[in-house]
Formats: structure tokens, C-alpha cells, sequence
């Protein structure tokens, strides 16, 4: 297996590898085989899981972005300029205990006195804005399509199959976890019965299947519990630990019972309206009077937002949960994706309100298979490019090909004219934390000409809203981890541009050919280097180093 440092052609000698930083040279990693070097083949500890993103695959053996070794060798006590990131998302828990330093706030606008200070056309938008205003559940777009009639008859039959796979597919999976539940339930209460009759028998909690045979009685309820322990004790150490993992599987159950009724009665119901409660027309994009001020998170559920927030800029080395990628950045909350699929409409206005009010960079965790007004988002994207705006997007959890046309995602930065219209849009697919044939995420879309780089997305670990942490995984993890980097270049090479950042990106990554797994089927193996336009993995550390000479080679242009 090869991984090999690319640079952009033409622009890098070997002598242009060695940057002066003070009395060190940095020089970009000269890997040009690493067969050698020995690959990581036990568990990561709790703290490797919980950093994995940031970790070294030369020095750690981990697939990430290299971003320590960017702080050490690189970073180090430099003083960068201060960039907006604009999250186009859920909201966002504005108060998070890592997250609360670095939350935008707009210097023209006074809180809550109603009015539209700055004159930028929000009322009292301080950190951002809410497009949603109090809506959170919604429908599908297919499902929308057929609730209003949108689009054509092709596009509505098309919508309609769809829907009825989804419904299909939806139902029936919830009946098989019911019956999960159904079964599993009697079986946790026999079992924790069981324990507490043989635990008062023994006298102690935990107990040997030897000592359970060693008990001597004539009871028959005492007899079925020793019958019920010593089979359970077959599957673990102890019954309590049994117990535990009975457990952990009622809550499996019970969240995917969750995740699949709220399919049901939302995401794909017809009849339902989320949009209702925020009094605009939707499909009617000059009318553009609604929404409020406050992006914070109004649903316990409503973590996406904050999880991403945290990937790109938690704050760093404050002894708290995680650690963002970037340092010298402001979050600006754009609450515009609810649960369920985005309106266009929310998704252009949003950009051009990062667009407007500071963000050099637009994290775009979200997509959807169809969209009634795509020209609005791509228009919206446009503006961007026009106005230096990088768009970072994530590629999607379907584990697709997004070259086939079959497969269509939006938004995106070439409307399926075979070429993009803009050149500010870098989409981003997800990698695991073990380098090797399965590093790919299972769930992670792919393309050879439609994603264009790949990062850490796999059970990433950062904020939820009541200042907490958990893992998540996605391509919408992934996105963030590439915004936080794009962030660093923005930020210590101010004069390097969204396009520029975007080839520095994709140019300076990690590239292997090995073959990878693709959608968690063995029998779809790829190249890794096939995979995506760059066919490489963000790597921090390379793509300062690149941005510093294309800084320089810039600032001596006359």
C-alpha cells in the first residue's frame, strides 16, 4: 500500500517543501511508502477515541487529520485573524460550556429590544439567525411533493414510489422491533427476578455457576431461577453484567422504535404540516419576512447543530469535553435544517445571511434526494463564490456512488450539467478510525467526480446541548472536521482565498490505493484513491504547509 504527500502541479519543488517557522524547519511529511510501518491492530484507548480526529496516522496509526501535530509544529503561539463560520444547521446550544466563547455575536445588533439595529433586515439576530422559527418535526420533500402537487408528473411519480419504499421499508422494520421488545422485555424482568432470588439464596451479588449448582432445595420458584441464571450465565461473567447487556438492547430497541414512529408520523406522513407554526409560504422565495432572532436549540433532541459546533471550534485546552479543530473562530448559528428535509428556500436565505454578515466559511451538514427549487440554493451558492464564501458540505449517509445519476443530492455544486458552477463548494465523505480495508465508512456516500475529499466521520465525539458530550457519526461529522481546517488556513493565511482553500484541501491530503471496503459491502471494494475527485483524507498539518507557500508564492505577486 502506497500513501503519498501530492502537492499542487507545478507549484512545489523539493526545495519549496521547508518553511521557516523561527529557528525550525517544518517540512511536509516525505512518505512515499509506508509498508513498513506498523498499523494500529489494538482497540484505541477511551482518550484515542475520544481525539481520534485530530490523531497522526504516521506517529499514531490513526486515520486523522494530523491537527496536533499542526498545533505543535506549526501553530505553536502564532496569533491568527479571526474567522466566522457560519453553522447552517439545527440551532445550537448557544450556552454549551464549550462552545460559549466562541459563539458569534454581531456587533451592530442589541438583544431583545425588537428591532433591526444594523439594518441588515433581522430583528435582533445577535449570534445568528432562526429560519425555523418554532417548527422542529417536518416531512420529507417527496412527501411534501405530494402534499402540494409540486413539480411535474415525473416528479411526482417519482416522489410516490419513493415514498412507498420508505413507508414499506419504515413499517416493517418497526414491527420487527417491537416484537424485539415484545420478547425482550418478559425475559429482562425473569432474569433481574432470577438474581434477586439467588443473590438472597447466596447471600452476595455475584456468583459462579458452580455455586448456583451447589444450592440444595425443594422450592421449584427457587429451582427456576437457578435454571434462568445458570443459562444467562452462559452469555457473561456475571449476572449483573447480563443484565446490563439485556439492557443495552431495550434501549436500542427503544430508540429505534423511536427513530422509526417519528418517521412515520412525520418525516413521510402526507398530511402532515411542521411548517404551519412559522407563517410563511415556503415555496414562494420573495417572501422573505419570518423567523426570529434566537438559533438556540429548542428540542432536547435537537443535538445536530451543537455536535457539529463542537467539531469545528470547541474551545481548546480548557480542561473541558472535546477539542475543536480550529482556534480563532466565531460560530455564527444559522438555524434552518429541521428534522426532517430542508426547505430550499431556509438553505439559500441562510447563505446568503452568512454571506452578508461575516462567515468566511459555511458548514453545510445536510442533503436531500429532491428539491422542488434547487436554482434558489444554487443561485444562494453563487453569491458565495462571488463574495469568497467556502461551502463546506457533507456527502451523505447512504452509502451511494453519487456519480450515478440515479442517485441524486442536493444541494450541489454542479446542478448535473457535468460540470460545477462554482468553484467554493468541497463535499465531503467519511473515514473510521482504524486505517485499513475497512476505513471507509459503511454509511459514507462516495465519487470519483462528485465528492471531493474524505475525514474523520466515524463515532466523532464533541458537544450536546446541556453542556454535554457523546459520540455521533456521519458525513455530517466529517464536514466540520474539513470547515475547522479551512478555518485554520483562513485564519493565519488571511490573504489565501475560498478557492484556494478548496485546492489546498483536496491537494495536500493523505492519499492511499489500497482497497477499501465501500458501503459496508465487501463485494464493492475500491481504491481508496477512486473514491473522490482528490481520492485523499484532510490532513491539517500538510495543508498549512502547503497554505504557507501559496501564501508567500501570492503576497510576491506584483
Amino acid at each position: 500500500m502506497i500513501l503519498k504527500m501530492r502537492v499542487i502541479a507545478g507549484l512545489l519543488s523539493a526545495g519549496l517543501l521547508v518553511i521557516g517557522c523561527g529557528s525550525t524547519n517544518i517540512v511536509s511529511t516525505p512518505i512515499e511508502n509506508i509498508d513498513a510501518i506498523p498499523l494500529k491492530v489494538s482497540p484505541l484507548t477511551d482518550t484515542q477515541r475520544q481525539h481520534w480526529g485530530h490523531a497522526d496516522l504516521i506517529s499514531d496509526t490513526i486515520p486523522g487529520m494530523s491537527v496536533d501535530k499542526a498545533y505543535e509544529e506549526i501553530i505553536g503561539n502564532k496569533k491568527g485573524k479571526k474567522v466566522i463560520v457560519a453553522v447552517l444547521d439545527s440551532g445550537i446550544d448557544l450556552e454549551h460550556e464549550d462552545l460559549d466563547d466562541v459563539i458569534w455575536t454581531n456587533p451592530g445588533e442589541k438583544a431583545g429590544n425588537g428591532l433591526d439595529d444594523d439594518g441588515n433586515g433581522y430583528v435582533d439576530d445577535v449570534h445568528g439567525y432562526n429560519f425555523l422559527g418554532g417548527s422542529y418535526n417536518e416531512q420529507l420533500e417527496y412527501a411534501r411533493i405530494l402534499r402540494l402537487k409540486l413539480g411535474d408528473e415525473a416528479l411526482r411519480a417519482r416522489a410516490q414510489k419513493k415514498l412507498d419504499e420508505e413507508v414499506k421499508k419504515a413499517a416493517e422494520t418497526k414491527q420487527i422491533i417491537l416484537k424485539n421488545i415484545q420478547q425482550t422485555t418478559p425475559v429482562l424482568d425473569i432474569v433481574k427476578k432470577s438474581h434477586l432470588a439467588i443473590s438472597k439464596q447466596l447471600g452476595k451479588e455475584n456468583y459462579t455457576k458452580e455455586e448456583v449448582e451447589a444450592i440444595s432445595t425443594t422450592d421449584p420458584d427457587l429451582q427456576r431461577s437457578m435454571n434462568v441464571v445458570q443459562q444467562m450465565l452462559n452469555y457473561g461473567d456475571t449476572i449483573p453484567g447480563v443484565i446490563k447487556l439485556i439492557e443495552a438492547d431495550m434501549a436500542n430497541f427503544e430508540e429505534g422504535l423511536a427513530y422509526y414512529s417519528e418517521k412515520l408520523d412525520y418525516h413521510l406522513n402526507v398530511d402532515f404540516n411542521g411548517r404551519k407554526v412559522v407563517g410563511d409560504d415556503p415555496y414562494n422565495v420573495s417572501n422573505t419576512n419570518y423567523g426570529d432572532g434566537d438559533p438556540m436549540y429548542q428540542n432536547k433532541e435537537e443535538s445536530h447543530g451543537t455536535h457539529v459546533a463542537g467539531i469545528i471550534a470547541a474551545e481548546r485546552n480548557n480542561g473541558l469535553g472535546a477539542n475543536g479543530v480550529a482556534n480563532n473562530v466565531a460560530i455564527m448559528s444559522i438555524r434552518a435544517v429541521p428534522n426532517g428535509d430542508e426547505y430550499d428556500k431556509d438553505i439559500a436565505m441562510g447563505i446568503r445571511y452568512a454571506v452578508d454578515n461575516g462567515a468566511k466559511i459555511i458548514n453545510a451538514s445536510f442533503g436531500k434526494s429532491f428539491s422542488p427549487n434547487p436554482e434558489w440554493v444554487y443561485d444562494a451558492i453563487k453569491y458565495a463564490a462571488d463574495n469568497d464564501v467556502l461551502i463546506v458540505h457533507a456527502a451523505g449517509n447512504d452509502g451511494m456512488d453519487l456519480d450515478n445519476l440515479q442517485n441524486p443530492g442536493f444541494p450541489n455544486d454542479h446542478s448535473f450539467s457535468g460540470s460545477e458552477y462554482a468553484d467554493n463548494v468541497i463535499t465531503v465523505g467519511a473515514i473510521d478510525q482504524t486505517y485499513g480495508s475497512e476505513m471507509v465508512s459503511s454509511f459514507s456516500n462516495y465519487g470519483a467526480s462528485n465528492v471531493d475529499v474524505f475525514a474523520p466521520g466515524g463515532a466523532i465525539y464533541s458537544s450536546l446541548p446541556g453542556s454535554k458530550y457523546e459520540f455521533q457519526g456521519g458525513t455530517s461529522m466529517a464536514a466540520p472536521a474539513v470547515s475547522g481546517v479551512a478555518a485554520l488556513i483562513r485564519s493565519y493565511y488571511p490573504n489565501l482565498s475560498a478557492s484556494e482553500t478548496k485546492t489546498i484541501l483536496m491537494d495536500s491530503g493523505l492519499s492511499t490505493k489500497m482497497s477499501v471496503v465501500v458501503a459496508g459491502d465487501p463485494s464493492k471494494a475500491e481504491t481508496f484513491d477512486q473514491l473522490s475527485r482528490s481520492g485523499k483524507m484532510v490532513n491539517a498539518y500538510n495543508a498549512l504547509i502547503m497554505a504557507n507557500i501559496m501564501s508567500n508564492k501570492k503576497s510576491k505577486l506584483p
